[in-house]
C-alpha cells in the first residue's frame, strides 16, 4: 500500500490514537497528526511511538499548541494563526496514517472544520467509535457529516466491549462498512495491542 488513510472519531478520547498506532504498525505506515493541542504528556505523536510506531516514522506536526482544547481555540490562546495550506498531508514513501483531533466537526480555525479538510484532501477515512451507550447517535451524525461532504469512508472501527446490535445498526443506517472492533485491553502494551488488532481486523480492508 502506498496511500493515505485518515483516522477520525465521534468524540475526544474515543480511542483514535491507540487505533492509529495499531493501524500504522500493521500497514508499516508513517504517522502524522496535523495539529497537536496539549503538550503536557508529549502529545499523540509520543503516544504512538510508545505503542510501537518507529520514531523515524512519526512525522512532526504542522502545529504544536499548548492548551488541550479545540485547535482553533488553542491557536488563539497561543497567539498562533493556523494556515490550512500547511495541513496538507505530506507526501511520504509508503503508506501514511493521518490522525485528526477530537471528532470530525472539531474546528481547526474559526472557518474550517476537520471534515472540511477531509473533503479537500480526498483520502479515505476510518471513523473510530465507542460501543457504549450513545454511540449510535454520535456515530450516525459523524457519518452523515462525512457523507454530506462526499468524503470517502472506508468504514467504522469500534473500540470497547462487544455490542452487536449497536455496531450492526451503525453500519447499516450509516451506510458504512463494519471494519472490526478493538477490545478493551487489560494492559496497553505494544505487543498486546498489535496482537489484538491482528485478531479483530483484516488488514486488506485498509488497502
Amino acid at each position: 500500500m502506498t496511500g493515505t488513510v485518515v483516522v477520525t472519531g465521534t468524540d475526544t478520547g474515543v480511542g483514535k490514537t491507540v487505533f492509529s498506532a495499531a493501524l500504522a504498525v500493521a500497514l508499516g505506515a508513517r504517522y502524522w497528526k496535523p495539529v497537536q493541542s496539549g503538550l503536557e504528556d508529549g502529545g499523540d505523536a509520543a503516544a504512538v511511538a510508545a505503542l510501537g510506531v518507529p520514531a523515524d516514522r512519526v512525522l512532526p506536526e504542522a502545529y504544536r499548541l499548548a492548551t488541550p482544547c479545540s485547535p482553533h481555540r488553542a491557536a488563539e490562546l497561543d497567539g498562533v494563526e493556523i494556515d490550512v495550506k500547511r495541513l496538507t498531508p505530506p507526501v511520504a514513501p509508503g503508506p501514511l496514517v493521518v490522525e485528526g483531533a477530537g471528532g470530525a466537526l472539531v474546528p481547526v480555525t474559526r472557518r474550517i472544520l476537520y471534515a472540511d479538510l477531509f473533503e479537500r484532501w480526498g483520502h479515505p477515512v476510518v471513523m473510530v467509535a465507542r460501543t457504549e451507550l450513545g454511540t449510535i447517535n454520535h456515530s450516525l451524525l459523524t457519518l452523515e457529516a462525512l457523507h454530506a461532504r462526499r468524503v470517502p469512508v472506508l468504514g467504522v472501527a469500534f473500540v470497547g466491549d462487544p455490542n452487536e446490535d449497536s455496531e450492526a445498526t451503525i453500519a447499516a443506517l450509516g451506510g458504512a462498512k463494519r471494519l472490526g472492533r478493538l477490545p478493551r485491553l487489560g494492559r496497553l502494551a505494544p505487543k498486546v495491542l498489535h496482537a489484538a488488532f491482528a485478531d479483530h481486523f483484516r488488514i486488506g480492508d485498509f488497502r
